[in-house]
Formats: structure tokens, C-alpha cells, sequence
């Protein structure tokens, strides 16, 4: 009888703190209308089930960690992105943003309860160790990932750097799972990297948004700019996950000179957001490739679509990952957090990139390009064994590594964008003359 009387205190307690969290009642007010309250049922029916597991489950439960694991199953049947970060994971998610962290390197998320990944990123283990989007994690060391929460998958490949990581991996195009071991490390994320790939086509990898991302690719391109005029730009959004909005926004600004980059819808005032572009093309209208593929995410996908729709850039590869809403991280205390998904954005004009992604204007197999060096087939004195080396020091045919050809050769989509860029400016220089 006793015990009854606990749960019954235990159940109004709990009702009461609910209806006056979510109706701004006092505790023991009269519940809210049907149309638009708090389930006062509902909410009988969840006190009922805490206290019968406080009563009879075979071990005793911390009532903290069965408050905060209901919170994050409500958060967790909402999307893949909404959750409750606790105090470890609200900490690390400040450290992730900072662009400095340990672990093996990839963005990931979830997919029909297993580990999907979004992106590997840039100069990582994970990318040295061969992971590629798309591939699906079903163990982590000896673990099964199928029912574990994706913030302790997450807690799992981080680590002390040196420490090693077994993932096993599903891919597309093979029927048994592969086994990859990743050395964790210091995972130190350079977001911009520029080169010149001909004298006046420039090409630039951004691999994340951060907070400098848009400064650094002024700098880069500015930098480059000295190296002669530029003629063409590559702008390589492969397999970057996405990152901060705002970068998102200035970077797409730094190539347009006006109009509506985004735009996002939610329920509250505060999502409602239009970011418009400045009077500043740092290219001065030179023609643009982007290129995109299923790693490409969210400030990516805003990137690709507002460069696309404005006409500023053909968009060249395979369909983006179609990430299209707004994670918004409210802060409940000075150690926890809600990361809310608050909104969705639209292209400028008006597409949705959610569950859909940016659909390229040319689309690219996924193939690898080898250029023949054989001569052709026919026997080069250099093939011979033993042959004399060359006096002025060159090296032997077979002495050139893959690596060190140029970087057109290794890659085949970014082979197909220059050869477009080159066609572009062509036609530019003749509409100009």
C-alpha cells in the first residue's frame, strides 16, 4: 500500500512538472485544453512506467539517467539531428567547432539504426585509412553499432591519439563487410587548400565551414591572384560535411555581387532568416565549377544551390546528401544543451535541399582516371633491364610514384571540370571581344 502511494505521489509529481514546463501553469493547475496542451493521459502513462521501473526493474536506476535517456528518446524519434547533449557532450561539442579534436576524422550520422558516413575528412586516418562517404559502420572494435545511440558511437572512435580503432564497414558494390584498423589522432581540420592546376585556373577544396572559412578563401584566392590573372575556378565541394551557416552564407557571398543566397522556415520568428549577397565578387564574374557529390552536405548544399540558381557556377558531379534543416543548440543550464532542429532552408529560388540535396547541371560517374604512360604499348629503352641511367639525373620511368602526378591525373571528375572551365572561359573571352 505504501508503495502504491509513492507511485501515485511520484506520478502527480512528475504530471505537475510537465504541464507547468509546457504550459507555464503552476503544478496542480487544471491541464490544458485537447487543441493545443500538454496529453494529460499520455503524460499519466509515462509517470506510471518511471515508477514502475523505479519499483521493480531488476537493478536500481539513477532517476537522473532515466530522465535524461526519455529526453533524448523524444529528441531521437524526432530526426536524425535533434538531441540532448549532456554535460561531456555538450563540452565536446564546443571542442568539435573549434576545428581541433581527437579522433579518427568523419562526419557521420544515422541510417536505419547503423553508423552511415557522411564525409571523411580532409587529410585524416579516416581518409588516409581509405573510408569513403556513403560506407556503413556496423562494428566498432568488437562492438555492434545497430541500437547504439550515434553521440556514444561518436564517444567510441574519439580517443587518445595513437590508439587504434577497428571499423567494420558495409559498402556499396561489395557483398561482405570490410574491416578498416584507423590509428586515432589529433584531428587538426584546415578547412581551405588552393592551388593553381593551369597558369589562370585556380582550384580551392574547402573541407568544412568554420567561423574563418570565408576569410581564409579570400586570402587564398587573393594569393593566387598574384601568381597572374584568373582566367577560372574550381570549387571542390566533395565530401565536405557542411559546418557553420554563416561561413556557409559569406562564402557563397564572396562569389556574388547581389540577390538572395538562403533563406529558412520554422514555427518561431527567430528561424525565419534571408541572407542576401554584397556588391563583392572576388572573381570579378570568371566562370565557375563546383563540384559536389553524396558527401556534400548541408553548408555545402546551400553553397552549390544559391551558386547554381544565381547562374553564377555549373554544378558538376553526383547529387548532394540533402541535409536541408537548421540545428539550433539552446542552452538549457551553463553544462547541458538542446540541439534543436528549428528550421529547413531553401535555395534562392525556393527549392528544398532536405531529403532531396542539389542536383548537379552535369552529372559524373564515379570512375578513376589513369592516364596511359606506356607509350602506347611500344618498348621504351627505359623498359629494358639494366639500361644506362640518364647522366643529367632523371629517374627511371618505373621510379614515379602515383602521388607525385599532377593532380588532374589522379583525379577524374576534377579533370572534367577544368576541361569545362577552359571551355567556359573561352566562350567568356569571345563574348567579350
Amino acid at each position: 500500500m505504501r508503495e502504491r502511494l509513492w507511485q501515485r505521489a511520484l506520478s502527480a509529481g512528475l504530471i505537475g512538472a510537465v504541464l507547468a514546463l509546457g504550459t507555464g501553469t503552476a503544478p496542480g493547475a487544471a491541464p490544458a485544453s485537447k487543441g493545443g496542451g500538454v496529453p494529460f493521459e499520455d503524460l499519466r502513462v509515462f509517470a506510471e512506467v518511471f515508477g514502475r521501473i523505479k519499483s521493480d526493474y531488476v537493478e536500481r536506476v539513477p532517476d537522473r539517467k532515466l530522465l535524461e535517456e526519455a529526453i533524448q528518446g523524444m529528441l531521437n524519434g524526432l530526426d536524425p539531428h535533434s538531441s540532448y547533449l549532456n554535460e561531456e557532450e555538450y563540452r565536446e561539442l564546443r571542442v568539435g567547432t573549434s576545428g581541433e579534436f581527437g579522433g579518427v576524422g568523419i562526419e557521420v550520422g544515422m541510417e536505419d539504426g547503423f553508423i552511415k558516413v557522411i564525409a571523411p575528412i580532409d587529410d585524416t586516418p579516416a581518409a588516409r585509412a581509405g573510408i569513403k562517404a556513403g560506407d556503413i559502420i556496423v562494428k566498432l572494435d568488437d562492438k555492434p553499432v545497430k541500437g547504439m545511440a550515434l553521440d556514444d558511437a561518436v564517444k567510441l572512435m574519439r580517443g587518445k591519439p595513437g590508439t587504434r580503432i577497428a571499423l567494420t564497414i558495409m559498402r556499396e558494390g561489395r557483398d561482405k563487410p570490410i574491416t578498416v584498423s584507423v590509428e586515432r589522432a589529433v584531428i587538426k581540420v584546415v578547412s581551405v587548400k588552393g592551388r593553381l592546376l593551369e597558369p589562370g585556373y585556380v582550384y580551392v577544396r574547402l573541407s568544412q565551414f568554420q567561423t574563418h572559412t570565408a576569410e581564409d578563401l579570400v586570402k587564398t584566392i587573393s594569393k593566387l591572384k598574384g601568381e597572374g590573372p584568373v582566367r577560372g575556378l574550381i570549387l571542390d565541394l566533395r565530401n565536405n560535411p557542411g559546418g557553420v551557416l554563416n561561413a556557409a552564407v559569406a562564402v557563397s557571398d564572396a562569389f556574388l555581387d547581389s540577390g538572395l543566397i538562403v533563406y529558412t522556415e520554422g514555427r518561431v520568428k527567430d528561424s525565419q532568416l534571408r541572407f542576401q549577397a554584397a556588391p563583392d565578387d572576388v572573381l570579378h564574374g570568371a566562370p565557375m565549377v563546383v563540384l559536389v557529390n553524396g558527401g556534400s552536405a548541408s553548408a555545402s548544399e546551400i553553397v552549390a544551390g544559391a551558386l547554381q540558381d544565381h547562374k553564377r557556377a555549373v554544378v558538376m558531379g553526383r547529387q548532394t546528401f540533402g541535409k536541408g534543416s537548421v540545428q539550433t543548440i539552446i542552452p538549457i543550464n551553463e553544462r547541458t544543451a538542446l540541439k534543436l532542429t528549428t528550421a529547413r532552408y531553401f535555395t534562392p529560388k525556393g527549392r528544398s535541399i532536405q531529403a532531396d540535396g542539389i542536383k548537379p547541371d552535369i552529372e559524373l560517374a564515379e570512375v578513376k582516371v589513369a592516364k596511359n604512360s606506356d607509350g602506347g604499348g611500344k618498348l621504351r629503352e627505359s623498359d629494358l633491364g639494366g639500361h644506362l641511367a640518364n647522366p643529367n639525373g632523371s629517374a627511371p620511368k618505373g621510379d614515379r610514384k602515383d602521388d607525385d602526378r599532377p593532380l588532374v591525373e589522379q583525379d577524374f571528375e576534377l579533370a572534367e571540370a577544368l576541361n569545362l572551365l577552359k571551355g567556359l572561359s573561352i566562350l567568356q573571352q569571345q563574348k567579350a571581344g
